[in-house]
């Protein structure tokens, strides 16, 4: 694979609404174009909480991926143990010492325009979680995805509570089948089982 077409400017975010009919061709291409020539542990990580129906669409896609049982990727952050902002640097700790070298996909929500809710966005580098909120955390991942769910602007935490749960989950759904394809697609040797590790951190109250 070409290294200058891996890192070049073009082709350093793709953004796609979650029902394009080629969703998962485009964006897995593009996705693991990104992945390192030497193969290392993959890890997915999805931020959010099941407290805000905004915010639920990482927990929501964790448990939708960890249901498919990946065989190449480790996932963090579900519907019964979530990874927010009051555990994430913890959650972050944890997998730095269960995993050498990992490459994080992060996956969590955002907001944004009008004519941009439903929209799945791929990036090469870290995310900010809790941007929208104003929340000092981190960055975090190799790649990240984020699902625009709702619009930006004004009061944002009351826009996250009352986002459209069936948007969510159905992009959760759409992020959950896009990794299962990209895990099949996994087939080096040096690779690890995945493993599907819930956090025994606190929940956010």
């Amino acid at each position: 694979m070409n290294l200058k077409r891996r890192t070049s400017e073009k082709n350093k975010q793709l953004r796609l609404p979650h029902t394009d009919p080629h969703f998962y061709e485009k964006v897995s291409e593009q996705i693991i174009s990104w992945f390192p020539a030497v193969p290392r542990e993959y890890v997915a990580i999805f931020i959010g909480t099941d407290r805000s129906t905004g915010d639920a669409l990482g927990p929501l896609a964790g448990t939708f991926l960890s249901e498919k049982e990946p065989k190449y990727m480790s996932i963090y952050g579900t519907l019964h143990h979530p990874i927010h902002a009051t555990n994430l640097e913890i959650s972050m700790d944890t997998i730095k010492r269960r995993h050498k070298n990992p490459y994080i996909i992060a996956v969590d929500a955002c907001l944004g325009k009008t004519t941009s809710v439903g929209d799945i966005i791929t990036g090469l580098g870290p995310l900010k979680p809790g941007a929208a909120l104003n929340k000092p955390l981190p960055p975090i991942g190799d790649v990240h995805i984020t699902g625009v769910v709702n619009i930006s602007g004004f009061m944002e935490y009351n826009v996250l509570q009352n986002t459209r749960l069936s948007v969510v989950v159905d992009m959760a759904n759409q992020i959950a089948d896009l990794l299962d394809v990209i895990d099949q697609r996994l087939t080096y040797d040096q690779t690890l089982s995945a493993v599907v590790a819930p956090s025994k951190l606190k929940r956010s109250i």
